[in-house]
């Protein structure tokens, strides 16, 4: 292509220094790659934003760019990311999907193409409608194939999934804008015009727009692809592969449909009797309710879950709750409203959460405190990007789990949630939730000694990468403990550091919302780990639940705000290790205001090193504490 070697003369002019060329070759390609960014944000003032972001980079960067001829390839990825972080930063402040939002005008924009002005403006309209009702990920990669020809795996290799999930989500993209298309009473054969058109409308000249075309060969994502882009449960893909429609090898395990951005939207077509009386999936009763569990890092650490309810033989599904890496949303399908709370979901039962990937001591002690036998299927699996998909029975005991590894699940479909259209959204968080994060004091005594400190804690995935945890307590004048991204220590009276923790290690047997559970199961899961005794008491027509911790030693007595998710006082009724009695009681006060604060609310920097401990303490260190030996 004629453009792509000048693209290539000017980069390499530009890498020696010329910023003639710089400044040509930036003139060159903004119309490109403001083409390719508008047909997927479909928003002028967002796409000429990302552009300048982008270029700028590429000026800043260009540099590091090993093969000239990558050039386009190379900057188009950087535009993609930058949609990418765009649409992340959207999601954050605006969850109902593009669905329910009416059609717009087609904004008429300067250096539009010829054919843009000779169109009819109804036609326009049309076009532009359609496209802006489509979801952003199917704009993004009917943009990649349809209009920068990419390859089905170059795409792949850019959204960081494999080549069939891009196919069978180009499948679903031409399905949803065919529907678009039908409703506006254009027949079957529309399609590839109307993609054409689009191509054209938004070409940055027009010798570009004469150049667009779309044929059935790029439309082509082939037969399984095709299929599985019609299939809305994984029940129905089973069926297809029991009877031979899927070819061998296509199809690897049912979860191969979710690797495939398959998503349960609305109601779920007739499944075959055969896989409807399959005991794994609720038997002839009907399906069982689906929760999903997904570890952005790794098993043990932050977990997200979705909870799917099905209806009668799968007749419907929907999705009841999700509690992702943002917020806590509760789906309530017969208001047809969404609730966003501050609080994580518990049990009904106050039984205690458990996850699918929970060691087999935990689970042990859990069913032996609990007085019952769990029926969850549990897994062992390592590394980032964990997905478990587990049936439940009734929504409690999970009888089946399927796992999988995704690496970019927040850019994917599946774990986000495309609400109904016209669903009300009632926003019940308090402006720390909203925020993300707050900062609290802790104030108290324990026995004869004073306690005070501060910290920072944020409630949801997102907030805890900007703003990470942090504790900061003074007991008496004999100890403080320090405890962030930098590590957890105890500093004697001196201020020298004495022992040395990982970091995180002083938030055992606190609250820590942002890990995926509600703050009465992290501090009955902590004790668990501890093998600490517990019982757990909660009065439904009060907000506060309490935990009672108990030991040899005596006492620690949690009280917990449920609806806040968060623990407002640990009292402590403890033998010390003096035989002496040591009663004394720590509360926490949270601050919804937030931005601007004094020297309390800086993060502790380290002040000192001893080499960690190899013996973690869990929640034990509050008994310690208590008992006066914490630091000896």
């Amino acid at each position: 292509m004629d453009q792509d070697t000048e693209y290539i003369e000017l980069v390499k002019r530009a890498q020696s220094g010329d910023k003639g060329s710089l400044d040509d070759l930036a003139e060159l390609v903004r119309g490109r790659l403001y083409a390719y960014v508008y047909r997927i944000v479909l928003r002028d003032e967002v796409a000429q934003d990302i552009v300048q972001e982008s270029m700028l980079e590429m000026i800043k960067i260009l540099d590091k760019l090993e093969q000239a001829e990558r050039f386009w390839p190379w900057l188009r990825s950087i535009g993609f990311n930058k949609v990418r972080h765009y649409r992340t930063r959207e999601r954050r402040h605006r969850m109902v999907s593009v669905s329910s939002v009416g059609d717009g005008d087609w904004p008429e924009r300067e250096g539009g193409t010829g054919l843009a002005n000779v169109m009819g403006k109804e036609l326009r309209q049309v076009v532009f409608n359609v496209m802006r009702r489509l979801k952003p990920q199917y704009r993004m990669v009917l943009a990649m194939r349809c209009y920068e020809d990419m390859q089905y795996g170059e795409i792949a290799e850019l959204m960081g999934c494999s080549e069939m999930s891009v196919r069978v989500l180009f499948c679903r993209a031409k399905k949803a804008m065919s529907r678009q298309l039908s409703r506006r009473g254009f027949g079957k054969g529309a399609l590839l015009t109307i993609l054409a058109l689009f191509g054209k409308m938004t070409a940055p000249s027009e010798a570009a727009a004469a150049n667009v075309t779309v044929t059935a060969a790029t439309a082509n994502a082939g037969l399984a692809a095709s299929v599985l882009g019609t299939v809305v449960s994984k029940e129905a893909v089973i069926t297809l592969a029991a009877t031979g429609l899927l070819a061998a090898g296509v199809m690897v395990s049912p979860t191969y449909v979710d690797k495939a951005f398959t998503w349960i939207e609305k109601s779920v077509a007739e499944v075959k009797e055969s896989v409807a009386s399959d005991p794994r999936f609720g038997g002839a009763s009907g399906l069982s309710d689906e929760c999903w569990y997904y570890y952005p890092s790794q098993a043990g650490g932050p977990v997200m879950t979705r909870l799917v309810k099905y209806g009668s033989r799968g007749g419907y599904s929907y999705c009841q709750r999700l509690e992702d890496d943002e917020a806590n949303y509760l789906f309530e399908r017969m208001e047809n409203a969404i609730y966003i709370n501050n609080h994580r979901m518990w049990r009904e039962d106050l039984s205690v959460r458990r996850l699918p990937t929970d060691g087999s001591e935990l689970r042990e002690f859990l069913s032996l405190v609990e007085g019952r036998e769990d029926e969850m299927t549990y897994v062992s699996s390592e590394g980032s990007g964990l997905l478990v998909i587990a049936r439940q029975d009734g929504g409690e005991a999970s009888n089946l789990a399927q796992v999988t590894h995704q690496y970019n699940m927040f850019d994917e479909e599946y774990f986000r949630y495309d609400w109904p259209g016209g669903v009300e959204v009632v926003d019940n968080r308090d402006e720390m939730h909203k925020r993300g994060r707050t900062y609290f004091r802790i104030t108290g005594r324990i026995g004869r000694e004073q306690v005070r400190g501060a910290g920072r804690m944020p409630f949801v995935y997102a907030a805890s990468k900007r703003h990470s945890p942090w504790l900061r307590l003074r007991v008496g004048e004999r100890l403080e403990i320090v405890d962030s991204a930098a590590g957890a220590y105890i500093y004697d009276v001196d201020g020298r550091a004495v022992k040395s923790y990982a970091a995180g290690s002083f938030f055992k047997g606190l609250g820590r919302p942002w890990m995926g559970l509600h703050t009465i199961d992290t501090v009955r899961r902590d004790a668990a780990e501890q093998k600490v005794w517990f019982e757990t008491r909660y009065t439904r027509d009060s907000d506060e639940a309490q935990v009672i911790l108990t030991r040899e030693q005596g006492q620690l007595i949690y009280t917990i705000n449920m609806e806040n998710d968060l623990v407002e006082r640990v009292t402590f009724s403890i033998h010390d290790n003096q035989g002496r009695d040591a009663e004394g009681e720590i509360v926490f006060s949270y601050l919804e205001e937030a931005e601007q604060f004094g020297t309390e609310f800086v993060e502790p920097r380290k002040k000192g090193y001893v080499k960690p401990q190899q013996e973690e303490m869990g929640m034990l260190w509050l008994m310690r504490l208590a008992e006066g030996d914490l630091g000896q």
